[in-house]
């Protein structure tokens, strides 16, 4: 008498072990670089002498009287002129801003009450131009007006001035050289470019000037008989900073 065939064993999923990170074979994490495939880490550097886009010089209108309505008529009056006399520069002026206004007492230096012996106000301005010669011309009208200080020249270039430009791709160009000499000298030469990448703040212009001040208790003389001032314009260092990484051929050693 035949056995009945037994019957094919079906393992129970819930036994079944699923395959873990372990049972995989082990890969080696990728190495900085191959011999086949060396890596270079280079930086490119370029610093650029340019002439300045524009110039800023700071106006500071002042006033004093016995009384803040007589204080603060005077300060009106003169933060008005000057204003009228920078506007008048029209398209030589890009920018024209107030800084601050202040209106402070002066208390009596004796006695046992609080006493003002006079008010002191003071507005400052601020003005941004692109013409140098309409700048000569300006800070010295605004010297000649009553109780006004003139601070600057501090010399710039615009945020997006084309020198940036030109030194960030200097700078990258210099680094291509370096690693291509770098490769040229092991007998190999650039396979390709893995990363660029900025150093720190560097590119950002370095802003130098001088300045002078007219008097402040001084009133100078007619606008039309205020000399124009002859500036000389500061050069502006531009500097770029880059790290790259290139791979290269297999070096002939």
């Amino acid at each position: 008498m035949c056995n009945p065939a037994t019957p094919a064993h079906h393992p129970d999923p819930s036994t079944e072990r699923t395959p873990t990170t372990h049972d995989r074979p082990h890969r080696p994490a990728l190495p900085y670089g191959t011999p086949d495939a060396p890596r270079l880490a280079v930086r490119g550097e370029a610093r650029l002498e340019v002439d300045p886009e524009i110039a800023r010089i700071t106006v500071t209108v002042s006033a004093r009287g016995t009384d803040r309505t007589s204080a603060l008529t005077d300060l009106t009056r003169r933060n008005e002129h000057a204003l009228t006399l920078i506007k008048s520069y029209a398209d030589a002026v890009e920018q024209l801003e107030t800084g601050s206004f202040t209106l402070t007492p002066e208390l009596t230096d004796k006695g046992r009450h609080e006493r003002i012996r006079a008010y002191h106000g003071r507005v400052t301005l601020t003005a941004t131009l692109n013409d140098f010669t309409a700048l000569g011309e300006l800070t010295t009208r605004l010297a000649d007006l009553e109780l006004t200080r003139v601070d600057g020249p501090w010399w710039a270039l615009r945020p997006d001035s084309p020198a940036h430009r030109s030194a960030r791709t200097q700078a990258v160009h210099e680094a291509v050289q370096r690693a291509r000499e770098y490769a040229e000298a092991l007998g190999a030469h650039l396979d390709a470019v893995l990363e660029i990448a900025d150093v720190g703040a560097e590119s950002q212009p370095h802003q130098q000037g001088y300045g002078f001040a007219a008097p402040a208790g001084a009133r100078g003389g007619t606008l039309e008989s205020a000399p124009a001032l002859d500036l000389e314009p500061r050069r502006q260092t531009v500097h770029a900073s880059v790290n790259a990484r290139f791979t290269m051929t297999r070096p002939a050693l």
